[in-house]
């Protein structure tokens, strides 16, 4: 299946802001050109192998994912997917807005809401309902891919259900900046980042739109389509 297209519904910043480039320069990759960044020289300076700190969150462009990476379902279309992209935008909601801040998730660095934001929440979760009927079955290989031994029961449930075992309760929104790593490694990164993020002086993050990403093969990195403003 290395030659089948994958979409995915993420949020990215719109091309011209300053956070767009903060996020393509530090991964290295604009993921609405498809073209490589050079790295900032603060970033080698601190970690000359940041390309292979970055290689994990390059393929994916800098994002927040609201539906993760899916391929087409029987019978679905780019098309049609493009279009409910657009339906689901022109449906009135609250347009989420974070206070953006850079710290560690999971073990990797990323942008994330210094606080939760219930609009945001609810935003994803529409997202994987109401775009669910484009992803195909869960097989076996991927349900292994996914470690459910490693999971809660509630994100095996998840798994099962959606796909994707971060969904629904256990979302949590980030903008990945680095891959993972060792605690030794992410102060000195971590500082960093931030004095970096804090130059930008954004102090609130309006979660306004969703962009869809396509990825042409399993080799290739993911690309942006096309976006569509929220309708608050």
């Amino acid at each position: 299946m290395t030659g089948v297209p994958r979409y995915a519904i993420y949020f990215a910043a719109d091309a011209d802001s300053a956070l767009s480039r903060f996020g393509a320069e530090l991964l290295g990759y604009d993921a609405y050109a498809g073209d490589e960044v050079s790295f900032p020289r603060d970033a080698l300076h601190v970690a000359p192998d940041w390309r292979d700190i970055t290689n994990d969150p390059r393929k994916y462009g800098f994002h927040g994912t609201l539906k993760a990476p899916m391929a087409l379902a029987s019978g679905k279309s780019e098309a049609g997917l493009m279009a409910a992209c657009a339906a689901f935008a022109e449906q009135a909601r609250p347009v989420p807005v974070i206070r953006p801040v850079v710290d560690a998730i999971s073990g990797f660095i990323a942008v994330i809401p210094a606080e939760p934001v219930s609009a945001l929440q609810q935003l994803a979760a529409d997202c994987v309902r109401d775009f669910d009927c484009f992803r195909p079955p869960l097989t076996a290989e991927d349900r292994a891919r996914r470690q459910p031994g490693k999971l809660t029961e509630r994100q095996r449930d998840y798994l099962d259900r959606w796909g994707y075992p971060y969904v629904m309760e256990e979302f949590r929104f980030h903008m990945t900046l680095t891959g993972r790593l060792d605690a030794e490694r992410r102060g000195p990164i971590l500082e960093m980042l931030r004095g970096r993020f804090a130059a930008l002086q954004l102090e609130t993050l309006a979660i306004d739109r969703i962009t869809l990403f396509r990825q042409d093969d399993a080799k290739a990195r993911f690309r942006i389509i096309d976006e569509w403003k929220l309708v608050s």
